[in-house]
């Protein structure tokens, strides 16, 4: 793959080429968008991350990529699906058996896993005993074993639960969700937005973790919207967006995302990379979310005058000794023909 220069100055990125008119609803209305050279390494970043994830899964020796950062920091797939806990949650926890579809949306929402199953037995509605739950987790967060990943972090819970800790609060919100039969009125909803809305009406739930939420839910039976449907930039995919563009052209964030989504072909293809998408299934509007996280997190390396932008000047994980990559395992519903 040719190397991409990235060090013109933003008015020369900007002018590098125009925008495609694809989505005219959204770019009659106002000016398009004005590119930095950070835009370029976010096309520049996929490939090369798609790259990794593919010569992994051949079992390729390691240097994956050429690229310095790519190597030594921890970044996620281009794919969200094709990250560690996407495939763990999708296949040992959606498709790992039948489960009615309340147990399989009990076990998608429970946040901690192999504790415990190893205390209870099979993860399902009929095992839940909020005090039992609550007695493994207190003894864990009491021992110093961390019980929440740092991709999604629970708020404490205001006045919906006074807890000593924050899963007491969210066992109490599960049980609501499932008193409330909240599984029924998600596969019923009519689009992504409106399970999301379902999702974000009950307490301590924000708009990131409900489009979390909601994405990992439609991984499962219960639900079967497309990911083209709906997009909710999270705090780190604001930040990368904010470094990509010097100016939005009076675009929101989301609408930002669609775009670029809905571009993907043609940027690639004027930057002469070479992207291998996922065995035909394009970048979702949730891969390109991700995707400016990423670059804002690749841009405090690669461009750390941006960071004045967002204050964050170090990616804080670096990338670990890895482990051997299984065939990935995808909802069957996608229709993959995995090679």
């Amino acid at each position: 793959m040719r190397q991409l220069h990235f060090k013109s100055s933003q008015n020369e990125a900007s002018r590098r080429f125009a925008f495609p008119n694809v989505v005219p609803n959204i770019l009659v209305k106002l000016a398009p968008a004005k590119p930095t050279e950070v835009f370029y390494a976010y096309w520049y970043l996929a490939t090369e991350r798609q790259k990794v994830f593919f010569n992994r899964i051949a079992n390729l020796p390691p240097p994956w990529t050429e690229d310095e950062i790519i190597q030594d920091y921890k970044f996620t797939n281009a794919y969200r699906a094709s990250d560690r806990v996407s495939q763990y949650l999708i296949r040992n926890v959606l498709y790992d058996k039948s489960h009615s579809a309340e147990d399989t949306f009990f076990r998608c929402l429970l946040f901690t896993w192999e504790l415990l199953e190893a205390k209870v037995g099979n993860i399902c509605v009929d095992t839940f005993e909020e005090r039992i739950y609550n007695e493994v987790l207190t003894k864990a967060i009491r021992s110093k074993s961390p019980i929440y990943s740092a991709a999604y972090i629970m708020p404490s819970g205001g006045s919906f639960a006074k807890c000593d800790f924050k899963h007491q609060m969210h066992l109490k919100l599960l049980r609501k969700m499932l008193d409330e039969r909240l599984w029924e009125k998600l596969s019923a909803a009519s689009s992504m937005g409106a399970a999301f809305e379902l999702l974000r009406a009950y307490p301590t739930i924000g708009d990131f973790l409900a489009y979390q939420y909601v994405t990992d839910i439609n991984y499962s039976r219960i639900t079967n919207f497309t990911e083209m449907e709906f997009v909710v930039p999270g705090p780190g995919a604001k930040n990368g967006i904010q470094k990509c563009f010097e100016s939005l052209g009076g675009l929101t964030e989301s609408e930002i995302i669609r775009y670029v989504t809905d571009s993907q072909e043609f940027f690639f293809d004027k930057l002469g990379l070479s992207f291998q998408n996922l065995w035909g299934r394009r970048l979702q509007l949730i891969d390109c979310q991700n995707l400016f996280c990423e670059i804002d997190k690749y841009a405090r390396v690669k461009f750390p005058e941006y960071s004045k932008l967002t204050g964050r000047t170090r990616i804080k994980q670096g990338f670990k000794k890895p482990r051997p990559l299984p065939k990935p395992f995808y909802p069957p519903k996608w229709g993959l023909k995995i090679s």
